[in-house]
């Protein structure tokens, strides 16, 4: 226990017989509850898991590989069930330092936040430490996830290292959020239409233990951007006009309507101009108001956005 409230770590896994062992071995001892999520894994993963002898280790099997997010999703069910003060989720791989854990666990137990998360990005030895692939597009989806989530104060998105509290997991609608690769971003946007207390705390990145990525960047970034698109509307939707109103939503689309229209008569301007046709000055003074007005359109609601969610820190 921590402070007097009961603490689980869901430790999603997926053919990690080399580095479970050593993974559940450093996890501190005010841990109650270890859900080591079997993620339909083909080696001795389970086994392993359940060979450590720890009384606190219980192993969920799944009957395929269903995707992280499905396998964090199965531990948070198992730990509401189980009525666990605060979660915390630590990878299998042995990429997450146990030392943080407290550090992540203690404001949720205190009651300051509802849900805390490590940033690799922030520290100095992340740049040296993360290979550069990962970095770049860690760093590319962290921006789109501040937009789509409305947390512009977290960083580094894809950081599973996390602990949420009781009270905010019992309020999401779990069935609703993405289970791949996508998981910990639109986790955020379900968390902000709650309105929840979420910050990030330094960690120290580890690479070089013996894990294995199966991450393409290339492939994964233009999937999750989707995602990311789609979860900003539903967000807008859930939080600034289903649950409550906000100005923002109309900002936003006077933004999106001006730069729409003006890339598109832009376009046909230089299609015209291409096939020998005189572009008059009007029309190229129009494209520009358009594309203006509709960048300072979108800026202002992202301003109000900040703005609406500066206290959830």
């Amino acid at each position: 226990m921590l402070e007097g409230k009961r603490v689980a770590v869901v430790v999603p896994a997926h053919d990690e017989e080399e580095l479970i062992t050593t993974t559940l071995a450093g996890i501190p001892a005010f841990v109650d509850r270890i859900y080591v999520v079997d993620d339909g894994s083909r080696d001795a993963t389970a086994e392993r898991a359940r060979a450590t002898g720890d009384a606190r280790v219980e192993v969920v099997p799944h009957d395929r590989n269903r995707g992280v997010g499905a396998a964090i999703i199965t531990g948070y069910r198992r730990a509401l069930a189980d009525g666990i003060d605060a979660t915390c989720v630590m990878a299998a791989d042995n990429q997450m330092d146990p030392a943080d854990l407290e550090l992540l666990a203690l404001p949720v137990v205190r009651g300051e936040l509802d849900y805390a998360k490590a940033n690799r990005l922030v520290t100095g030895e992340a740049w040296n430490l993360i290979p550069r692939t990962r970095y770049l597009g860690n760093a590319v989806l962290s921006m789109l996830t501040k937009i789509a989530s409305g947390y512009w104060h977290v960083a580094d998105s894809q950081s599973g290292y996390t602990a949420i509290s009781k009270q905010m997991l019992g309020m999401l609608d779990l069935d609703r959020v993405y289970t791949g690769y996508g998981f910990p971003n639109d986790f955020l946007v379900h968390l902000n239409v709650w309105n929840a207390r979420v910050r990030d705390f330094p960690s120290r990145p580890i690479y070089g233990v013996g894990e294995r990525s199966g991450i393409r960047y290339r492939k994964v970034v233009p999937r999750i951007s989707w995602l990311l698109v789609k979860a900003f509307f539903w967000r807008l939707r859930q939080k600034y006009v289903i649950r409550d109103f906000h100005p923002l939503v109309f900002f936003y689309a006077f933004g999106f309507l001006s730069t729409l229209a003006g890339l598109v008569l832009g376009i046909l301007e230089i299609a015209y101009r291409i096939a020998g046709y005189q572009v008059s000055v009007g029309t190229v003074v129009l494209i520009a108001l358009l594309l203006i007005s509709g960048s300072q359109f979108a800026l202002f609601a992202m301003w109000f956005d900040m703005e609406a969610n500066k206290d959830l820190r």
